[in-house]
């Protein structure tokens, strides 16, 4: 298994473009960013070259827009896919091979409707190499988020049906919704195609929460997940001190 590091908040004492020379430093060969777009684009591409780093991951829609997103949103659906083509642009010119598409506010039947929809058409527009992934996030840090729910997730993935679309798991959000993280990923397994860490209730580093990380990392072996696992959590005092999880895989 194959550790990397969120720089959007790791490192969170270090200017941005500090943040990739750290990950490097900390035996990462790997680091995701949330929002790379505007001037961003251009100091991440320098970084990543000069750090010998892959971009794994980055979130759409761009916060110029709604950081929220608005995938699952009645009536959208232009701004939608515009914003997806400067998801796609920003991820081909970084070399991303992931892009979270963010569902926004909504609730009820026109709203999953509208997500699945949309993730049909942004799947057939979707540059080679590239996956989409949804992720469910929890009620009490989003208020409001349509995907809110794991099996709501596989559902919309069953009806989308699209082989570059898939299901991304955040042991922080796993727990705050179903509290049990391990079982969560045990139960969706097969539709996983990238996994994020960190600890509830708090999304502080592992081994500091209700998290059973343990139980987690050898769940992820026995499935055989061969792909990323990706440091994404607030790490509350020197980030290097927060990195025993990367020796554990």
């Amino acid at each position: 298994m194959k550790s990397a590091a969120n720089l959007s908040l790791l490192w969170p004492e270090l200017p941005y473009q500090d943040r990739f020379a750290a990950a490097a430093a900390a035996g990462f060969r790997a680091v995701e960013v949330l929002f790379p777009y505007g001037p961003d684009t251009a100091i991440t591409k320098a970084a990543l070259k000069e750090q010998r780093l892959e971009l794994i991951l980055l979130n759409a829609p761009s916060p110029l827009s709604d950081p929220r997103g608005f995938a699952a949103q009645v009536g959208d659906a232009a701004a939608f896919r515009a914003d997806m083509q400067t998801a796609f642009d920003c991820a081909t010119s970084l070399g991303a091979s992931f892009i979270h598409v963010m569902t926004g506010e909504a609730a009820g039947d026109a709203a999953k409707a509208t997500l699945i929809n949309n993730l049909r058409w942004a799947a057939d527009a979707a540059p080679d190499g590239i996956t989409l992934t949804i992720e469910p996030l929890n009620r009490v840090s989003m208020p409001g988020y349509f995907l809110n729910d794991y099996a709501l997730a596989a559902d919309i993935l069953d009806a989308v049906e699209r082989p570059n679309v898939a299901l991304q798991y955040d042991s922080f959000h796993a727990q705050m919704i179903h509290g049990d993280a391990v079982r969560v990923f045990e139960t969706y397994r097969d539709l996983i195609a990238h996994v994020q860490i960190g600890d509830a209730p708090e999304r502080s580093g592992p081994g500091t929460g209700l998290v059973d990380f343990a139980s987690l990392f050898n769940a992820l072996r026995v499935a055989g997940y061969k792909g990323w696992i990706s440091g994404e959590y607030h790490p509350g005092r020197p980030t290097e001190k927060t990195l025993d999880w990367m020796t554990a895989l």
